[in-house]
Parts: structure tokens; sequence; C-alpha cells
């Protein structure tokens, strides 16, 4: 079986090859695809088939995918452009007559008023049209970007948020990885997966802070206007910023909650916990 990685130099994309290897899979029988050629010399000298590609350029994802029999499409991150640049790996896919597609899509994607879940919607729709056999892998949050921001929780005493009491069922991206690959396997894997581990509010996570560092930390709810303020004054692209806060606001909403058994049940283990995540973080 020839399984397709796209975006296979990011940070998900390795952690998903990687966890194919883990779990047995010839090296020979994984093509890793991505547009960093240093980043793919690494991942071939594990033993990996490595192709060049740009999502920007339906020719080189059509060469990419020749010979693939399951592929994971993972998201690309200009947000704006995703829906042409998915198109392209969903059209190649269809012409190389793939037996499946996955994707990593966002949770709650076809309910969720999240701005970022306009496009992923939108390439959950232009798969099912294409009539290829497929599965959603919908993430919620990335744990990881909480936990980098665990320094500046530190300096400041606060997480700075606009969510409330809203719940996010935020993972680890190993986790997220780890699913994929599982998924990719699976003979008949579900058409729709909601992913994510045990839900906190960012009160929460603040306890949580000062629990693994000793440091008090508090939650300030603040406006999302404000928030973006700020979080483009700390030097965040103010595109991004207002991202995070439309995802704060989300947030509070319950639009990036899930129960947590589809990932678990992928895994075959319960998520990596906000505790024992922040351990190993501090």
């Amino acid at each position: 079986m020839s399984l397709v990685v796209t975006g296979a130099t990011g940070q998900l994309g390795r952690h998903v090859v990687s966890s194919l290897l883990d779990r047995g899979v010839a090296a020979g029988k994984i093509v890793a695809v991505g547009r960093d050629e240093e980043r793919l010399a690494d991942l071939a000298g594990l033993g990996v088939q490595t192709r060049s590609a740009d999502y920007n350029d339906p020719a080189s994802v059509a060469t990419a995918l020749e010979g693939a029999e399951r592929v994971l499409l993972i998201s690309g991150s200009e947000v704006g452009q995703r829906l042409p640049q998915h198109q392209a790996v969903i059209d190649a896919a269809k012409a190389a007559g793939v037996q499946l597609l996955a994707y990593t899509s966002i949770a709650n994607a076809d309910t969720s008023g999240l701005t970022l879940a306009g496009e992923h919607l939108a390439t959950e729709q232009a798969i099912i049209a294409s009539g290829l056999a497929h599965t959603f892998l919908r993430n919620s949050w990335y744990l990881d970007l909480y936990l980098d921001q665990v320094p500046t929780y530190v300096e400041h005493g606060t997480v700075l948020g606009a969510a409330g009491d809203g719940r996010v069922s935020a993972a680890v991206r190993t986790d997220f990885a780890e699913a994929a690959a599982a998924a990719l396997l699976l003979d008949a894997p579900q058409e729709v997966y909601e992913l994510g581990g045990q839900g906190f509010t960012l009160s929460e996570l603040a306890a949580a802070v000062t629990e693994a560092t000793g440091t008090t930390v508090g939650y300030t709810d603040v406006p999302a206007e404000q928030l973006t303020t700020v979080l483009a004054g700390a030097g965040v692209p103010e595109q991004f910023a207002a991202i995070l806060a439309d995802a704060d606001l989300g947030l509070g909403r319950g639009d990036l909650e899930v129960a947590p058994d589809d990932l678990a049940t992928l895994l075959g283990r319960p998520a990596t916990s906000l505790a024992d995540a922040l351990r190993s973080t501090v």
C-alpha cells in the first residue's frame, strides 16, 4: 500500500510520517510530499520516498500523487488560499484513483462559526463532490499553542483571552498526528472523526499553569478587539492575531469542544492531558 502524506515537511506532517514508521509501515511504502527540499532530504534519509510539490502548482501535485493508494491531505497554512490549494490535491487524488482521501479539518466544521472553519467546510464539500472515499479528521485546537505561551503567562501572571467560560478540547500535535496515521491504516475508517482531548476553560488552563510552574497565573477575559490589539502589539501578524481572537470567540460558543472518544479510540489510549503536557514542558 502506497501512503502519501502531503505537507510532510510541516510539524504535523513529520509527526504523521514518524507515527506510520512507528506502526511498522515500511519506509518505502510512505511517500512524503512537501515544498522544503532540505526537510524532505531528512525524511529520505529514513528510507521514506520523497516528492517535491507545491499546493499552488497543480502539475507538481499530480506528479507527486501518481500511484498513490491512500492520501492524507494536511490542510495548507495560507488562510484565504486553502480551497484552491486543496482542490489541486483532490483533483490529483481523483485522477490517481486513490482508495481513500483523508483530510485534516477543524472541529465541528459543519456547524462552527469560526472564520477558519469556512475553508475547511468548503474543502470537505469538495471532497464529497469528488466521489472519493474519504475520512475527515476534524482536529480541535493544538494544545501546543498554549504550551508555547507558558513563559508569557508566567511573566505577566495571566492568560489573556476572549473566551469567557467556553471549553476547548485541545490536544497535543503528536496525538493528532498519531490519530491521523491510525485512521490512514484502518480498512474502513469513519467518514468523520471529531478529535480532541478532555476539554478545559482558559481559567482552568491558568490554574494548571499555576500548578505546573509554582507561579500564580490567573485568567483575564477581554473583548476580542482588545485581544487582537494586544497580540498585534506583541508582534503577532495582524491577520493571525485577528484569527486567534476569533478562535477565542468560537471557543466561548463551544465551537472547539468535542467529546474525547474519537481521539482516544484512534490512539488506543486517552489523549495526553493538559497536566501531563505541562509537566513535560516546564
